[in-house]
């Protein structure tokens, strides 16, 4: 280890101990030991992801006090909002989004977060560590994994319920068994748009994908890898029921549907580099493509019909004529000038 990193790990240590001690030193011992089992799992050893044990003391927050979670929250959001290190950034976005899989008093306070709801509420858009070429590396992963995060929040919040949950997957499951869904044309539509919004940050992934081999950045891609496969399911249920419905779309929501469809395959190859054939699911990508193909030939002979239906010309009605008598009138709109100019 060259001098310069190891003044730097020596600097990190005391912070870490400082901040321990600062916690410590609290009035409040409830909201002390919240703030300690964030600062043990965020801190900034080694990048490997935290320890069973200190997730599990982060999550046990939510049996006590109906208070505490809204510490816990806090205590991440403001770690991850005042570090300037990768490393510490990282493992907070790890913490939460084990906790969107979490208690349901955690992920309640997520998403009750005063910033919640807005394209960015994690602000790490301008996120930049420049201590050294592995950090500034892994700047990018967390401006990445913010995205991944934000936008599959977005999606629970469009849908109604948590992509990967525990106590929704029976419900969602039960949805999905369904042969039809509830929402009308718009609100799956809706829905769609916000899936493949989640699919598309995925292929944002940075350039440097040899850093999967770090062990915190494996573990985040590994849990966005299980978002995208319940965000696979939900839109493959939402293709097959427009499937279904084909016939009673109109031709805007048919452009609606190709151009999302569209989009998803083009995500296809940047999916396939991060998660190398691990998420293959051939079943999906032959649907999605089935599905554009249908959907855009039924758009194409929609309009083809509405070209053959127009009229070579119209009728105006002259109130000076008799009453089965019309002018013809040539289409094009050089006619509207002439009314207005008192020709006819």
């Amino acid at each position: 280890m060259a001098p310069k990193e190891r003044v730097r790990n020596l600097i990190y240590n005391l912070k870490d101990k400082a901040s321990i001690v600062a916690a410590t030193l609290s009035l409040k011992r409830h909201v002390s030991s919240v703030r300690l089992h964030v600062l043990r799992a965020t801190n900034h050893s080694i990048s490997y992801p935290p320890s069973e044990d200190r997730i599990a003391a982060v999550l046990s927050v939510s049996q006590g006090s109906h208070l505490l979670p809204r510490v816990c929250i806090d205590a991440l959001m403001d770690r991850l909002h005042e570090t300037r290190n990768a490393i510490v950034a990282l493992k907070c976005l790890f913490m939460l989004h084990t906790i969107v899989r979490g208690p349901l008093a955690l992920r309640d306070q997520l998403s009750y977060y005063p910033s919640f709801g807005g394209h960015n509420f994690l602000n790490l858009s301008n996120f930049r560590d420049d201590s050294g070429p592995e950090s500034l590396e892994l700047t990018s992963w967390v401006r990445w994994y913010a995205g991944v995060l934000e936008q599959s929040l977005t999606v629970s919040r469009v849908l109604g319920y948590h992509l990967t949950s525990g106590d929704n997957n029976n419900q969602k499951n039960g949805v999905q068994e369904r042969k039809h869904l509830r929402g009308s044309n718009s609100d799956l539509l809706r829905e769609i748009e916000s899936l493949v919004g989640f699919v598309e940050q995925l292929t944002r992934v940075p350039e440097s994908l040899y850093l999967q081999k770090n062990e915190l950045v494996y573990e985040a891609v590994r849990l966005a890898g299980e978002d995208y496969r319940s965000v696979q399911s939900e839109i493959f249920l939402r293709v097959e029921e427009f499937g279904e419905r084909m016939e009673i779309l109109d031709v805007g929501e048919l452009s609606g549907l190709v151009g999302y469809l569209t989009r998803i395959e083009g995500s296809k190859e940047k999916l396939v580099l991060l998660f190398v054939n691990r998420i293959r699911n051939d079943a999906f990508w032959d649907l999605i493509n089935q599905a554009r193909r249908k959907m855009q030939a039924k758009k194409e002979e929609m309009e083809g019909k509405w070209l053959t239906a127009r009229p070579k010309s119209i009728g105006w009605a002259n109130p000076f004529l008799e009453a089965d008598q019309r002018i013809a009138i040539p289409p094009g709109g050089g006619w509207v000038r002439k009314i207005r100019n008192g020709v006819l």
